[in-house]
């Protein structure tokens, strides 16, 4: 059936049997089987015939969907059969924001690599946007977004739930307080994401929502820059909790505060693909283990 559908999108395509028969190298006798063997082994027709004029029906629409589809997966599985063929491995590319990547990503890779030592992992960086797109695109395998995605056409698994926490210099002056509340936020000297970030809208939407106004020292894109500056700086920072590991708080004298209205800013951060089906089974295997392994708390 595969030759067959393939000949239909030509037909849909050129939107004519004639130039269709063409393109295809092939009579219009031919072609005009091909397609009413079709439409049989579906039970259905794709076409309504108005004069010289071809119109899909609905399922017509439907199964030129597929088929485009169909003829796209059946590409990436020749172009990925070449790439083996030639040496031995493949190349899977993950999408994810550069903080990801400098994050959670390193742990997820270890895993799959543990699992398929065949692959190549490439990375592409991105906003959440930029990613569901690549995905949807196929120009990434999977994706790692800070976010729930509703899309018909990706499955969105969600890994885990983050919020924000505070963090600070230990010699602080806040750290004197043994409680404290969102309002000690209003007027402390800050470091923060530039604007753009699902993490920056999260934090400016919490200033907003508690009328706070940090004193704003400066906006950068990379979170490790963000801790070491602190201190030189005598500001504090606002970041998701995920992004920290022990060893970077205590190489650059930090500690974090937790404040009761910061646990409540919560995002999940989820695993995006298209088609499980077109991954190997180990890489499903992979898949699997994470989502079972990381539970929205």
């Amino acid at each position: 059936m595969l030759e067959e559908l393939n000949m239909f999108t030509v037909v849909v395509e050129q939107s004519s049997m004639n130039k269709a028969s063409a393109a295809l190298n092939l009579s219009q006798p031919a072609l005009s089987r091909k397609i009413a063997k079709l439409e049989q082994d579906l039970g259905t027709l794709l076409f309504r015939r108005i004069g010289k004029r071809l119109e899909l029906t609905r399922i017509g629409q439907l199964t030129y969907d597929y088929a485009v589809e169909a003829r796209q997966q059946h590409l990436r599985f020749l172009k990925l059969l070449a790439e083996y063929k030639h040496t031995g491995r493949s190349t899977f590319t993950i999408g994810a924001s550069l903080t990801t990547l400098q994050t959670s990503l390193p742990d997820l890779i270890q895993g799959l690599t543990a699992h398929s030592p065949e692959l190549d992992i490439k990375a592409i960086t991105g906003k959440t946007h930029e990613i569901v797109t690549l995905v949807r695109d196929r120009k990434a395998d999977l994706g790692i977004v800070a976010s729930r995605i509703e899309d018909s056409q990706l499955n969105c698994v969600p890994l885990f739930d983050d919020h924000l926490v505070l963090v600070l210099p230990v010699n602080h002056f806040i750290m004197e307080k043994s409680a404290p509340v969102i309002s000690d936020l209003n007027g402390m000297p800050m470091i923060l994401f530039s604007k753009g970030t699902w993490y920056r809208v999260m934090t400016d939407e919490l200033f907003e929502r508690h009328r706070l106004l940090p004193d704003v020292r400066m906006e950068i894109d990379s979170f490790e820059a963000i801790l070491r500056l602190l201190h030189t700086c005598r500001a504090a920072t606002l970041l998701p909790k995920s992004y920290l590991r022990q060893q970077m708080l205590a190489d650059n004298d930090l500690q974090v505060v937790p404040i009761r209205e910061l646990q409540q800013s919560k995002r999940t951060t989820s695993l995006i693909y298209d088609h499980l089906e077109s991954f190997s089974p180990a890489v499903r295997e992979w898949i699997n283990e994470i989502s079972s392994h990381y539970k929205p708390v």
